[in-house]
């Protein structure tokens, strides 16, 4: 069996044996505010440089909006460039609105740790800093204890050579980033970065996802 298929076999498990409903917070510098839109909910992840991630989710149907920004440090209205120096604490990271009708926060998970590589400690591939670690910020106790358990199964079935490192914190303040960041992937696709780092992850993703990418993506 290969690596992709143990981790779907581990997913489609843990999706009949938990539900996947949750309750959700709002987003934009407020500490626990809350979604207004009963139909929608909330997710926030990092895994990496934070265009790659926006740029897969996208693609994901059921995903309403993609903001890519900064959360889990410890300075208020942090910066781009203060980000970098990897001393603020936060991560980049990528704040998901999305249908839970449509897709399951156990879905997006699945999604989150397929598309980057969760044994590598503040690292993806040339992006290196505290700032591009792995990380859940969990908006409650249900996402919390989803979060665990698949971690848990994924490392107990042996998946990576490593241990998985992904960090999984409960969610504070979410700062949208710069202007220029947003949609970065979409405006810049030539760009070498994009080109050499996101285009193949992209790639990968549909390879393993095309159930799951909208109309427009497919």
């Amino acid at each position: 069996m290969s690596l992709f298929s143990k981790i779907s076999v581990i997913f489609i498990a843990a999706l009949y044996a938990n539900a996947c409903n949750a309750t959700n917070n709002d987003m934009n510098h407020s500490h626990n505010p809350q979604v207004k839109d009963q139909n929608t909910a909330m997710a926030t992840f990092g895994a990496g440089c934070f265009w790659c991630v926006e740029a897969i989710f996208e693609e994901v149907n059921g995903v309403i909006r993609v903001e890519s920004g900064y959360s889990g440090g410890h300075v208020s209205n942090p910066a781009y460039e203060e980000v970098c120096t990897g001393t603020t604490g936060h991560a980049e990271a990528v704040q998901i609105i999305y249908n839970p009708a449509t897709i399951s926060y156990i879905e997006l998970l699945e999604i989150f740790w397929k598309t980057h590589d969760p044994t590598t400690l503040n690292r993806q591939g040339p992006d290196v800093g505290p700032q591009y670690r792995s990380v859940i910020f969990y908006h409650n106790d249900e996402q919390r204890q989803l979060a665990l358990e698949l971690k848990e199964k994924l490392d107990r079935a042996g998946i990576w050579a490593n241990p998985i490192v992904t960090e999984i914190a409960p969610f504070d303040t979410f700062y949208n980033a710069e202007d220029y960041h947003q949609d970065y992937y979409s405006q810049n696709a030539s760009q070498p970065y994009c080109a050499f780092v996101i285009t193949p992850k992209i790639n990968k993703f549909h390879e393993l996802f095309q159930d799951k990418l909208k109309e427009t993506g497919k």
